[in-house]
């Protein structure tokens, strides 16, 4: 069941959301609706592989005792020489 919310916000949001909704074929309460269910859906957790990784899982293999960030700051001590 749909029902009504008052917003107050920026003027020019507003028309800039209007502008993105419409050259998006959607009304400006859907894009706000579908925003605010990404925004707070439940199952989705910090640390969700996407489908693009998990496609991609198993392209490279790594160590398992590798120290990412040691690896990092030898790659930043080697380009900052």
């Amino acid at each position: 069941m749909d029902k009504k919310l008052t917003l107050s916000l920026n003027e020019k949001i507003i028309e800039t959301a209007k502008h993105y909704a419409k050259s998006n074929n959607i009304s400006l309460s859907k894009l706000i609706e579908s925003y605010l269910g990404t925004l707070t859906k439940k199952e989705r957790t910090e640390n969700e592989i996407t489908p693009l990784v998990k496609s991609l899982s198993g392209v490279i293999s790594i160590d398992k005792d590798l120290d990412v960030t040691d690896e990092y700051t030898q790659y930043l001590i080697e380009k900052y020489k």
